[in-house]
């Protein structure tokens, strides 16, 4: 059964920073590129990042120079930290691995990020 847990939002002030965590289990996953996406209040899910297997990142524009997705295989756990955050990347956000790639509609229950001051 596919599993996403994902932890490390919060309330933050503009310009601060956070690192969010994603752990993944069933499926093998260091086989697997994973991506990161938020969803904000009255708007769709959209992508963030992704991580493929052999370690490249690729960021959505509005993150780009300021987030940094990562992963620790031995963990099975994708990470996302985020520096000068600001009031729009205010959302919940998930880990999930490339639509490409899914074989199930498993979703976590995401982590909120708040930023305000």
């Amino acid at each position: 059964q596919v599993k996403f847990v994902e932890s490390g939002g919060g309330l933050v002030q503009p310009g601060g920073s956070l690192r969010l965590s994603c752990t993944a289990s069933g499926f093998r996953f260091s086989n697997y590129p994973m991506d990161w996406y938020r969803q904000a209040p009255g708007k769709q899910r959209e992508w963030v990042a992704r991580i493929t297997v052999g370690g490249f990142t690729n960021y959505a524009d509005s993150v780009k120079g300021r987030f940094t997705i990562s992963k620790d295989s031995a963990k099975n756990t994708v990470y996302l930290q985020m520096n000068s955050l600001k009031p729009d990347d205010t959302a919940v956000y998930y880990c999930n691995r490339p639509p490409s790639y899914r074989d199930t509609d498993a979703w976590g229950q995401g982590t909120q990020v708040t930023v305000s001051s």
